[in-house]
């Protein structure tokens, strides 16, 4: 579907009570928006065990960290459009900054980064009270026209945002690089060392969200028992 800002979603199974918000990468070259390897991996690999849970992936309008502020508005408008009463942003790498910038929407309860990038200028007080996981590669780090966030990054970011008074937990993948999944040349993906790992930590902090969200819904519902004369 196409998003107010011009930007696209893509939506796997429901979402008008829980939902996922996937949001991608950038780079330095201002470039038109793809789908996001890892991420759509990651969709095929969870979305079955989890049928009550609705995942959206964004497709940005320019996936370039020097647009940050387009991708930012096309999250938010993914986040406004998707109608979920709950929404966990799940950012990779660069959408780990677009995912912290939009976390203090009110339907917003949790970010899970994903080898994330938190740019030291990023105000983290967004995520006050809110949850924040990290999981990142072991072996992730920059080198001369590859990608990549070294995980002593992450983890200055994530202690930033504990500081500041959010909730969470910080995992680190031995083995795992930059990414999930690559596209071949033909366009079929291609897991990346300790893929099934990446799935399973997030599917683990996925039920956590689906659990929790379903506990509020009874405790109000509950409430509004007792509250009827």
């Amino acid at each position: 579907m196409k998003l107010s800002t011009g930007a696209e979603m893509r939506i796997t199974g429901p979402v008008d009570e829980c939902a996922v918000v996937c949001v991608n990468g950038g780079q330095a070259r201002e470039v038109e928006g793809t789908w996001s390897a890892s991420v759509e991996w990651l969709v095929k690999a969870v979305a079955p065990r989890l049928p009550e849970l609705g995942f959206a992936e964004v497709r940005y309008r320019v996936k370039s960290w020097r647009r940050l502020e387009s991708c930012v508005e096309d999250a938010r408008a993914a986040v406004d459009e998707v109608g979920a009463r709950r929404v966990l942003l799940l950012g990779f790498s660069m959408g780990g900054a677009v995912s912290v910038a939009i976390a203090n929407e009110p339907v917003v309860e949790e970010v899970v980064g994903l080898a994330p990038w938190i740019p030291d200028q990023l105000d983290v007080t967004t995520l006050r009270r809110k949850r924040l996981t990290v999981f990142h590669g072991a072996l992730d780090r920059w080198f001369p026209g590859i990608p990549g966030v070294s995980a002593a990054h992450s983890r200055q970011g994530y202690d930033r945002a504990r500081e500041r008074g959010a909730e969470g937990k910080y995992v680190l993948i031995p083995g795992a690089v930059h990414g999930i999944a690559l596209r071949n040349p033909w366009g079929a993906l291609v897991k990346l060392p300790k893929a099934d790992r990446w799935a399973e930590l997030v599917e683990e902090e996925l039920r956590r969200f689906v659990s929790a969200s379903r506990r509020r819904t009874e405790s109000a519902s509950a409430d509004s028992v007792r509250a009827d004369p």
